[in-house]
């Protein structure tokens, strides 16, 4: 059928409807694209029943957790509709040998409340990962099996990733340095 055989053709309604695609989606979420890679937007709480399930579908290995701080970032960052902007975010890549695909997780944290449970029951390679979370932004991880500083000493105050956190002149103490160079 060409266009002037199609009735409203030329209608507004037409051109916008004419290119659009079902959003994908992964049990219940809807699925964007961010550098050509899937990402996921899940809530707290549906974020551990979420893992469990991709777990179960093959997405065997957590390539990486990390954070952001958002603190000084503008609001009208890109999130899709309904999910609420909070000062810092867990990300969360896995990965999925079987299907060579690659899924990324990005959860809301509040600043009020900076907890997520632990991935560690079903990766056991993530307690580092969230070691470093914990040390480097402060979320804590519920049920990690030992949720202590990774990188900085354990009576460090702060977390040295904060946006809030004073940086500036840190003393470097370095052992067995010569006194005169």
């Amino acid at each position: 059928m060409t266009d002037e055989e199609r009735p409203d053709a030329d209608s507004d309604d037409a051109r916008e409807h004419e290119h659009e695609v079902p959003a994908e989606q992964v049990h219940g979420h809807t699925v964007q694209l961010s550098g050509g890679q899937r990402v996921l937007f899940p809530t707290r709480d549906d974020y551990l029943g979420l893992v469990t399930k991709l777990h179960e579908d093959g997405y065997l290995m957590v390539v990486d957790v990390t954070a952001v701080d958002y603190m000084t970032y503008p609001v009208e960052r890109s999130l899709p509709e309904g999910v609420e902007p909070e000062r810092f975010e867990v990300v969360v890549n896995l990965l999925n040998h079987r299907e060579r695909s690659r899924l990324r997780l990005r959860v809301q944290v509040p600043e009020s409340d900076p907890t997520l449970p632990t991935l560690w029951h079903l990766y056991p390679g993530t307690e580092a990962l969230e070691r470093e979370v914990f040390d480097m932004f402060g979320v804590e991880f519920g049920g990690h099996p030992d949720l202590t500083r990774i990188l900085m000493p354990e009576d460090w105050v702060g977390h040295p990733l904060r946006k809030d956190y004073n940086s500036g002149r840190i003393p470097v103490q370095f052992k067995d340095a010569p006194v005169n160079r």
